[in-house]
């Protein structure tokens, strides 16, 4: 296992770098749906959706939202004079509100749960303010400023990806080490709160050293801590949330289409929450 693992990670890590830092904008945006669709596919399984045609239309009706999207909001005006499209704004605040009631859901599981657990159609739903945001996030960051400075975008992405993967090692070490409290044992029995604490510390390393890259104003540095601290908070979430839902489907793994790694979500389901959460940070407080 530890073996497919590293070759998977060896094989996936150059391509992902290649593509975040030089893919074209149209191509990048086909690329992320491409992942979106994947993650789609694995999505209907947690909601309960067997019948492979049924996944398979899913899968591309979500690769086909975001291809819309992208051919209604035209890459060269994602950002004009400094402010995001209006209708990839609305869609992170829609996120974010999504966010706040699957917080509420997971804090309440089981109880409350019956009118989503039995429903395809709803989990579903769930399914696509999910993954839809996600792919509006990352493009929105990839594109900020890129007309400024082609790399910026790219390093926003890597900034969310650092401190998220910051977190989760600092969990894993802390709450192997100090885990006395679990943080929803009815979802996620092996996470705890200290390690929920320790890897926001640990993400600090990170948003100190991209406040300094970044010069960040002093008067403005509580502002980077107050955002990453929430980022990384909620991609905890965005784990919980798939980990309640595969707890509902009974299935452990949402795919096996990552040799040692399980399914695409499995690797990004932090991130799903992450993403535009942050984005819709940097879009509100700070681009």
């Amino acid at each position: 296992m530890l073996k497919q693992r590293i070759i998977t990670a060896l094989i996936l890590a150059p391509l992902a770098l290649y593509a975040i830092l030089f893919l074209p904008i149209f191509w990048f945006e086909i690329a992320i749906a491409g992942v979106v669709g994947i993650g789609a596919y694995e999505w209907a399984a947690m909601a309960g959706v067997c019948e492979r045609p049924k996944k398979l239309l899913f899968m591309a009706g979500a690769f086909a939202i975001c291809i819309a999207l992208s051919f209604i909001v035209d890459a060269s005006v994602i950002w004009y004079q400094g402010q995001l499209h209006g209708l990839y704004t609305g869609i992170l605040s829609v996120a974010v509100v999504w966010w706040i009631a699957s917080l509420a859901m997971v804090l309440a599981y089981p109880k409350y749960s019956k009118f989503w657990r039995d429903s395809r159609v709803v989990r579903t739903v769930f399914g696509l303010l999910t993954l839809i945001p996600t792919w509006v996030a990352v493009i929105a960051l990839r594109t900020s400023l890129h007309d400024v400075d082609p790399f910026y975008g790219a390093s926003l992405i890597f900034y969310v990806l650092g401190i998220v993967w910051a977190a989760d090692i600092g969990a894993f070490f802390v709450g192997v080490k100090f885990g006395r409290h679990k943080l929803r044992p009815n979802v996620s029995p092996g996470k705890s709160l200290e390690g929920l604490l320790g890897g926001i510390a640990a993400s600090f390393a990170i948003i100190a050293f991209a406040a300094l890259h970044y010069q960040v104003e002093p008067s403005r540095i509580w502002l980077h801590l107050a955002i990453g601290g929430i980022t990384v908070a909620v991609s905890a979430l965005g784990d919980l949330n798939e980990s309640m839902l595969k707890r509902c489907a009974g299935i452990k793994d949402s795919g096996k289409i990552l040799p040692g790694h399980g399914g695409v979500l499995d690797r990004i389901d932090s991130l799903t929450a992450a993403f535009p959460v942050f984005a819709f940070c940097y879009v509100t407080w700070m681009a």
